[in-house]
């Protein structure tokens, strides 16, 4: 709709907007954990982010017509496994098992009745579920703490008995091995695991196992082992992966053949293993990713319509594509949509699920039928979209930075039909390092992107090398550069803005969280281009991240910074924290005190050293806030002071 109103003269970065902060956190309803279930497999399950009850994830179910809410408060349906969790529930017919964030507990739930519990409370944390229908139980990853809270957990792939009245939905224990809750250690020894996974015919289990120092993109190991009469597992065989190959994604298709991505290639491609399991083949190489960084359990970009039919989804040049996959001929062939981003995709009995979105659409549920045309919107993050004259639309650009490579980003012009700058002024620029560091920016509709647009900025969001995406090679730019090359394309891509005439390069910002926040932190600290910054939970001192971080990323540092040893005179030369006196830009914090993953003195120590020298810098602790915001006030009050801040800085509203 184009507005009748003359446009309000106003400095880039005043406009007034009507994407205010509260708008943000009431349209953040973030969606994940898609499955499929029912009697016949036509309910469609995944989880809501509930920002106005503390961020709880509940349980949804689309059910013919009609969606339903499974879970109520309190339960939050969060699994706590490597911290970041994922996975956090199964679905078996009309009954849903799932794990309770705040005692860790699995509960089994049948639509209309009360979660009742199948595990007792205790060290143990569970994800990454599989349902064992012919021993009447569940296998998942286990990871089990002990009374240090500082020692490392154990991690295995485990079976949690359903016991033998569980079959009738009474509740009641069974006795001896068939007590509800009873747990049997399947598989051990590795550091991590990863995708049980059971064969149709309920004889073999597939699963992935990774060790210290790597990270599972940087290698796995697939196994495959037979059950035997007692519901152990026989002596597992290696399938595939090692080192230097990272598998994701084992699944089982319709007739017994188990399928995986490798990237062996130096992409991400799908291969099934042979029927002598002796081997396995590719289905379809080609240069593009048919996996994401194991972040979370529980990823879905492939599945089965039938033996001799995959749909897929992969990523091409930063850009999801949804295709039809025929494994004995190769060909794939594009299956019409309009997202640009499929996050997680099911296949069920003549549909496809998917959570995806695009640059004008917010991630959304979506189910496409086979015989018919179009796309159904199930559910959608944000139910309050602005006005489309108001969304500013991404520019996919690719320009050059250091060492002859190539960098990324997608490029957010304001956008507001009813706000005009000066002529001839131009706008602030924003910068964003995304976290992970092995992760991946999309162009999926963000009402905090739009925040900053709608009101004048611009916004560049970085694939810095090191980004997923674009192949192995590109991933890997990242090893032994963390700090360095992540900095390096942010800091060309807003010269290169600059360069082109479309921001002002006085007013150069960078923001970051998490591993992003120690991007944003060397930017300021080791160059002169940005001239303020905002850091969300980020790492300022390398050498305390390792002290202070959980299992899943202990070793990390070793694969992005240097070996351990030589770690000490690396992380001192390129910790932020060791060298403040370099950084003169004013800087604004945000910290959850109850992060586990970048502990709150990692951002305590840059606000003292920074007032101590007379720097601008305001700082923000939030109680209950752990590595990511969830809770409405404070997404609100978070995403206020940061403009407020800009604001101040850089004086636009007396501009």
């Amino acid at each position: 709709m184009t507005s009748t109103v003359a446009p309000t003269i106003a400095a880039y970065g005043a406009w007034p907007s009507t994407i205010s902060a509260a708008r943000v956190a009431a349209g953040a309803v973030p969606l994940s954990s898609l499955l499929l279930g029912g009697t016949d497999g036509s309910d469609i399950f995944w989880l809501a982010g509930r920002a106005a009850e503390a961020g709880r994830n509940t349980l949804l179910r689309y059910h013919g017509v009609a969606t339903q809410e499974l879970t109520p408060a309190p339960f939050n349906i969060r699994s706590r496994v490597h911290e970041y969790g994922g996975g956090a529930y199964a679905v078996d017919g009309e009954t849903v098992y799932f794990t309770h964030f705040k005692d860790n507990v699995v509960y089994r739930m049948v639509a209309g009745e009360a979660p009742f519990a199948v595990t007792q409370p205790g060290k143990q944390r569970f994800a990454d579920f599989a349902i064992d229908r012919a021993r009447n139980r569940l296998i998942a990853v286990r990871e089990l703490h002990g009374d240090d809270e500082h020692a490392q957990p154990t991690n295995t792939i485990c079976a949690i008995s359903l016991g033998t009245a569980m079959r009738d939905g009474t509740g009641a224990a069974g006795s001896g091995n068939d007590v509800a809750g009873a747990e049997t250690v399947l598989a051990q020894g590795a550091d991590f695991y990863s995708s049980p996974r059971v064969s149709p015919d309920g004889r073999s289990l597939a699963w992935l196992s990774w060790d210290h120092p790597r990270m599972p993109w940087q290698g796995t190991t697939l196994w495959l082992a037979e059950f035997n009469d007692d519901g152990t597992l026989a002596a597992p065989v290696r399938i595939a992966g090692g080192d230097e190959e990272s598998i994701c994604q084992p699944e089982w298709s319709p007739d017994n053949l188990l399928h995986f991505v490798s990237d062996r290639s130096g992409w991400w491609n799908l291969y099934r293993l042979c029927r002598d399991r002796q081997r396995s083949e590719g289905l379809c190489p080609m240069e593009a990713e048919f996996a994401s960084p194991h972040w979370t359990f529980g990823n879905s970009m492939y599945g089965f319509r039938s033996a001799s039919e995959i749909i897929c989804t992969y990523i091409d040049k930063g850009v999801s594509r949804l295709a039809r996959l025929l494994p004995g001929s190769g060909k794939l062939e594009a299956i019409a949509n309009p997202y640009e981003e499929i996050r997680e995709l099911r296949v069920g009995n003549g549909y496809i699920a998917m959570l995806a979105g695009g640059p004008a659409i917010p991630m959304e549920l979506a189910r496409i039928d086979f015989t018919e045309e179009g796309v159904e919107i199930l559910a959608q993050s944000i139910d309050d979209l602005p006005d489309e004259a108001n969304l500013s639309i991404p520019a996919s650009i690719s320009y050059p930075s250091a060492n002859g490579r190539t960098s990324h980003a997608f490029y957010y012009p304001p956008r507001n039909q009813d706000a005009q700058a000066p002529q001839g002024s131009k706008p602030p620029l924003i910068v964003i390092g995304h976290g992970g560091p092995t992760g991946m920016t999309v162009n999926t509709l963000n009402l905090k992107t739009q925040f900053w647009t709608s009101r004048g900025f611009g916004v560049l969001d970085v694939n810095y090398g090191g980004s997923t995406g674009f192949g192995r090679a590109y991933r890997d730019l990242l090893k032994g550069q963390w700090g360095i090359v992540d900095v390096e394309d942010c800091v060309n891509g807003a010269k290169a803005l600059v360069e082109r005439g479309l921001v002002d390069g006085e007013r150069l910002i960078i923001r970051g969280s998490s591993a992003g926040g120690l991007t944003t932190l060397s930017a300021l600290t080791f160059h002169d281009v940005f001239k303020a910054g905002a850091s969300y939970y980020g790492v300022s001192d390398l050498k305390g991240l390792d002290q202070d971080s959980h299992k899943f990323e202990s070793h990390y540092n070793e694969y992005l910074i240097a070996p351990k040893a030589q770690a000490d005179a690396v992380y001192a030369q390129r910790s932020p924290i060791n060298h403040t006196d370099k950084l003169s830009r004013p800087m604004i914090f945000f910290q959850g005190l109850d992060d586990k993953v970048v502990p709150p003195q990692q951002s305590q120590m840059m606000v003292d050293a920074l007032k101590k020298r007379g720097i601008t810098v305001d700082y923000m602790e939030l109680e209950g806030e752990g590595h990511g915001f969830r809770k409405a006030e404070n997404i609100i009050r978070t995403l206020e002071a940061e403009l407020d801040f800009y604001q101040r800085i850089f004086g636009l509203n007396n501009a």
